[in-house]
């Protein structure tokens, strides 16, 4: 017997999905995806209006969070308070997350790596500690794009030029690259900032 289907983005949200959210109209992922994206393109205008400061805080990381997707999410910007199956356990968060800057600061003030690489290093760990409930991969591949563009004046990652949050052959080759770096093998990774 064939299951029913729904069509492209009219997957039906269930109510774990659901909590936090502050557009309660929102009822598919179709439209709870482009209800952030419409979010993230005001957090793209927001960081070019924005007078530069140094981003390599906690301040900083969960602004550009919730300029990603506070009109959507109630927990916008702010940590995550329980365990997941990925990242960082969620007590230890902040304690993470300061030990990441501060390397951050010393890759970059010792020339320890490659511009590139210091920001594929940055995004890499910022997805392992997963600061938040959702949007973390997102996030962290605009916080390399900052960092690449504010600090070292670059232009940002490509990431495979694809939607990364589709499952389609690029999300694949992201994720397992994520999956080399967590093993210490950043060649892949680099590879796909830039493809």
């Amino acid at each position: 017997m064939k299951q029913f289907e729904n069509p492209p983005g009219a997957t039906s949200l269930d109510p774990d999905e659901l909590e936090g959210l502050k557009l309660k109209h929102i009822t598919t992922r179709g439209e709870l995806d482009r209800w952030e994206q419409e979010n993230i393109g005001d957090a793209m205008d927001w960081l070019e209006r924005r007078r530069k400061g140094d981003i390599l805080t906690e301040e900083f990381i969960k602004t550009l969070h919730d300029k990603m997707l506070g009109k959507i999410w109630t927990w916008a910007g702010t940590f995550r308070k329980s365990g997941k199956n990925i990242g960082a356990d969620w007590r230890t968060i902040g304690i993470e997350l300061r030990q990441l800057l501060d390397d951050v600061r010393f890759w970059i003030e010792n020339k320890t790596y490659p511009e590139d690489e210091i920001a594929a290093r940055f995004h890499h760990r910022l997805v392992a500690i997963h600061l938040f409930p959702n949007g973390n991969g997102r996030h962290a591949r605009l916080m390399a794009d900052v960092l690449l563009s504010d600090v070292f004046e670059k232009a940002p990652f490509t990431w495979g030029n694809s939607n990364l949050t589709a499952e389609n052959d690029v999300r694949a080759k992201y994720i397992a690259a994520l999956r080399a770096a967590d093993g210490h093998d950043y060649n892949q990774l680099m590879e796909f900032v830039r493809s």
